[in-house]
């Protein structure tokens, strides 16, 4: 059992807790993620490691409450445990080759807490960070101070204009581009509809862009094969070829299709788990 040290809601939907797992605190590198069962009964979710402390032998993670499963481990408290928790999983994202380097990191709503700690590796090992996190609006607004400690340049896009600047995170990239902006990558992290439109505008610019890929996962270890994508016509597995990817080469609309398959079953257990919930408030 893995026990929640810290909870806290950083919206509406994202929560963010410190779990207690020190082997995984121990060896976990940027860019890695674990596999977590709420319960012995639950199914197996990856979710990305956001931050760890080795010396305390803890774990960050933070989700957004979309599936029956996220729904769940929300409603754990501080104290209580998680079942399993097994990490890390996935190779680490490339840092120190960006020492030097001038890096745009592109972070999507919940992307931006996976973008978060690859920006923090980057500016820790010597590179120039300019960071533009995306969101809908103000009030899902996270870890803005995070993000800003390690950018030399920061900024803020909301697609209906309520908090920083007005428009998508490609419009803003596109912008520093035009002005004279030479960036040797680009990191993008967020919705996969999003990754598509960077690597897009990136690829007509030629720069370098890496996506990190979190498709469907059941094993983690690649036997499943429920994680598949191609990459430059080639089937690779998110779990145990990335999850971080050359933009470029990315199949994004079978990825986009492949992510919607499940979307019947999934609604089914998220509106089961939200009616039961309901009936025990109102028992």
């Amino acid at each position: 059992m893995y026990k929640i040290l810290r909870r806290e809601d950083l919206s509406s939907n994202v929560v963010l807790m410190d779990v207690e797992a020190p082997m995984v605190a121990k060896k976990c590198l940027p860019g890695q993620f674990i596999i977590l069962r709420v319960n012995e009964a639950g199914e197996r979710i990856p979710l990305t490691i956001a931050g760890y402390d080795r010396q305390k032998g803890v774990i960050t993670i933070i989700f957004q409450t979309v599936g029956a499963t996220t729904m769940e481990l929300a409603e754990l408290k501080e104290g209580e445990s998680i079942a399993d928790f097994v990490g890390p999983l996935g190779n680490p994202s490339e840092i120190e080759e960006f020492k030097g380097k001038k890096v745009a990191v592109i972070g999507g709503g919940l992307g931006c807490a996976i973008a978060w700690p690859q920006a923090k590796a980057i500016h820790e090992a010597g590179g120039t960070v300019h960071m533009i996190a995306g969101f809908r609006s103000k009030d899902i607004v996270m870890l803005e101070e995070e993000m800003k400690a390690c950018s030399d340049k920061f900024f803020c896009m909301t697609d209906d204009g309520t908090y920083g600047e007005k428009g998508l995170v490609t419009n803003k990239l596109e912008q520093l581009i035009n002005e004279g902006e030479n960036y040797d990558a680009v990191i993008a992290i967020g919705p996969l509809i999003m990754m598509k439109f960077v690597c897009l505008l990136t690829k007509k610019f030629d720069i370098r862009t890496i996506v990190s890929m979190n498709p469907i996962m059941i094993d983690g270890t690649g036997m499943c094969g429920g994680c598949r994508l191609t990459v430059d016509g080639e089937t690779k597995f998110a779990c145990v070829d990335g999850p971080d990817f050359d933009g470029h080469k990315v199949d994004f609309d079978e990825t986009i299709r492949r992510s919607r398959m499940y979307f019947e079953q999934e609604t089914a257990a998220r509106e089961k788990h939200a009616c039961r919930m309901e009936g025990m408030k109102n028992a």
